[in-house]
């Protein structure tokens, strides 16, 4: 993956090819397919290419079709559905060796006033003492190495899980809690502050599908794939500062799991949210 913010950067900065046609480029990587944030974050980036700076983003929902190889590019082809005085929606296909792997429904609005109010954000413990996800996976014993080397563009500190650094509560069984930034300094433009964000978000949802199950993402007997995934974007925000995800995760079921999370800046304001399903299929052990 991303081996840091510039290379981040790098990796969401399409090459268009013809109008309303784009081509992605590939991180290097060891895994088997491409990154699901990868290709969301790049479809939203295809999106917003195709409307006026005077729209913004404020939702997405996405379906992931077929796994990315990331040996080849990815090319996002945008169909702009509407285009209204106050809202503007586009879809996005995007396609590998002649088959769609992913589409994206986002909708955009020109900013104006109106009601306002928001969660307030839970009691946490500060990034500062929260533990770095790398010396956790070491603790899991998994490859910190490997994390490390895939995930060095996100910096990440895990606050707790239920019944591990958050209160059991027999109403709520699967919650989790962490603090990510992107590693490094983004420029002033919104769109990669909501790009590099959309690539992120993608990083730990299904591992709070698992917490009451003992099982952590990792785990080679798991066969794990996000399968959906929605943002809905409250407020503009900075993803090189920190940024809360507080996910809980309703109800397991078919070997799927559904997750949400509150994304709150650091001072408290409520940005951002966003749901996922994915598959949580634990492997048939081999004869």
């Amino acid at each position: 993956m991303a081996g840091s913010a510039a290379q981040l950067v790098e990796l969401l900065d399409l090459e268009q090819i013809d109008v309303d046609l784009y081509r992605g480029r590939q991180a290097d990587t060891d895994r088997q397919r491409v990154f699901g944030g990868q290709v969301a974050a790049q479809a939203l980036i295809a999106a917003c290419h195709s409307v006026e700076p005077v729209y913004r983003a404020h939702s997405l929902h996405s379906y992931f079709l077929r796994p990315g190889d990331p040996s080849v590019p990815i090319v996002y082809d945008v169909e702009r559905l509407r285009d209204g005085r106050s809202f503007a929606t586009r879809r996005v296909e995007a396609r590998q060796h002649g088959r769609p792997i992913y589409f994206q429904t986002t909708n955009f609005q020109i900013d104006e006033p109106g009601f306002e109010h928001q969660d307030r954000m839970p009691d946490v413990r500060p990034p500062a003492e929260a533990v770095d996800m790398i010396d956790l996976v070491k603790m899991q014993g998994g490859n910190s190495e490997a994390f490390a080397r895939e995930w060095a563009a996100l910096e990440v500190r895990y606050v707790g899980v239920s019944g591990h650094g958050l209160p059991d509560d027999p109403d709520h069984p699967a919650r989790a809690q962490i603090w990510i930034r992107v590693n490094g300094d983004l420029s002033d433009d919104p769109l990669e502050h909501l790009a590099a964000f959309t690539y992120a978000s993608d990083l730990t949802l299904l591992g709070a599908s698992l917490v009451p199950h003992g099982v952590v993402i990792s785990d080679p007997r798991l066969q794990p794939a996000s399968l959906d995934h929605a943002v809905w974007f409250h407020q503009p925000f900075r993803a090189d500062r920190w940024w809360l995800y507080d996910q809980h995760s309703p109800a397991a079921h078919g070997a799927r799991g559904f997750a949400m999370a509150q994304v709150y800046a650091e001072e408290g304001t409520l940005v951002a949210s966003v749901a996922q399903e994915g598959l949580i299929r634990m492997r048939e052990p081999r004869a």
